[in-house]
């Protein structure tokens, strides 16, 4: 047997063994409130798909459109014939969203969120050939952590961990760095948390010390702001020092990624981001299927979606009243239920998976170790039925639950 078999089978062990091993369940059915897993229906609270326009009917018509008029595939990458005149028109559109907080805007559309950051990331490691002191959010999302790794990899980077709760230790770093060029990286809604990045602090920061602000908005976009863009219009920032990253793989119910920036950043992007040159592109079909979900999430049908979105998070807050385990304090769709140890959270998993409710149990490495939780999301989706019907067994469970 060859010698990574062997090692394979010891670290599964171990992984096995410290209730670390990460599994894959399949889905019968469209995304939604209501699944079916192997013929079993479950109540699902643990997608990103917020707006719950991911099986919407309008969606599904444009896409086979889409397929229809241009296409199932690129057939190449974006700079060699991949580029299609849809994918034109999406960019514009998406730039257009963020028009109002980023001067001279420009858009590049990717084929994953976590390929945009990594090509954003190593690209800007690349201008001038000079040292970038790189600043990051200790919990920052795994593709932002990726990217920095690998534009260690290509040239001189220094990196700063920081909190993002506290800025106080990030302003003494800033000011005592000589770096010639210094980026600062945030998600806009943390992942794993929920809660909201301080841009404008963090702006202010960028501007006193003439740093570009990185902010990945994946679970802003669509979700954030009267009009669904996001962070930057939900707080009235302005500035083109911003890079703006979103995805369409959660809020917008399709998949893909935009960065959305000062054209001259997005001009060096095309030149220098390697995973975008040498990626293929992604499908026209699914270009023309975004332009009509932004349509959807900017009109009326998405501002009502946002509303209701809102409702069922305040109605969460209020009749969640466990007190067994914690819940982040969150006014996002991402609503962690705090645990502590893997094995009380795969024990909390497994048992609402028996009352028929999916809530995936999320333990390190993804969140640090000691922190495991369940990943509660919400949906505009959701009814208060069924948002009521998971607060009651929670309470049930808190009371008849073994100890771990």
């Amino acid at each position: 047997m060859p010698f990574a078999l062997d090692q394979i089978d010891t670290e599964l062990a171990t992984l096995d063994r410290e209730l670390l091993r990460r599994s894959i369940r399949s889905v019968d059915t469209p995304c939604g409130p209501v699944i079916q897993i192997q013929g079993r229906s479950l109540l699902a609270f643990c997608s990103n798909d917020y707006l719950g326009l991911a099986n919407h009917p309008e969606l599904i018509a444009a896409l086979s459109e889409g397929a229809t008029r241009f296409g199932t595939g690129s057939g190449a990458s974006h700079l060699i014939s991949g580029h299609h005149i849809i994918h034109d028109e999406l960019e514009a559109k998406l730039a257009s969203t963020q028009s109002g907080a980023i001067p001279n805007v420009r858009a590049l559309f990717f084929s994953t969120g976590y390929v945009a950051n990594l090509s954003v990331i190593t690209a800007l490691g690349l201008i001038g050939k000079k040292k970038i002191s790189i600043y990051s959010a200790a919990l920052n999302h795994a593709s932002l952590i990726d990217g920095i790794r690998l534009a260690r990899g290509q040239g001189s980077v220094d990196l700063h961990l920081f909190d993002h709760h506290h800025l106080e230790a990030l302003d003494d770093i800033l000011r005592n760095d000589s770096a010639p060029h210094k980026l600062i990286v945030i998600d806009g809604v943390f992942s794993m948390d929920g809660d909201l990045a301080p841009v404008q602090k963090l702006l202010h920061l960028a501007d006193q010390y003439d740093a570009l602000l990185m902010i990945d908005d994946a679970h802003g976009f669509g979700v954030l702001g009267k009009y669904g863009y996001g962070i930057l219009e939900d707080q009235r920032i302005c500035s083109d020092r911003i890079i703006y990253i979103g995805t369409l793989g959660k809020a917008a119910g399709l998949n893909g990624a935009f960065v959305c920036a000062h054209e001259k950043i997005i001009a060096w992007l095309i030149q220098k981001a390697r995973p975008y040159i040498y990626s293929t592109a992604s499908s026209p079909a699914l270009a023309f299927a975004v332009l009509r979900s932004i349509s959807l999430m900017e009109g009326e049908k998405g501002q009502e979606l946002r509303i209701r979105l809102q409702q069922n998070i305040t109605l969460w807050k209020k009749e969640s009243t466990f007190t067994r385990w914690k819940r982040l304090e969150s006014d996002t769709a991402i609503q962690p239920i705090m645990v502590g140890s893997n094995e009380t959270a795969l024990q909390l998993a497994r048992a609402l998976d028996q009352f028929g409710y999916w809530i995936p149990a999320i333990r390190p490495p993804t969140v640090p170790k000691g922190k495991a939780r369940l990943r509660m999301t919400l949906s505009a989706a959701h009814t208060k039925e069924q948002i009521e019907g998971l607060c009651n067994v929670l309470s049930e469970l808190e009371s008849s639950l073994p100890p771990s």
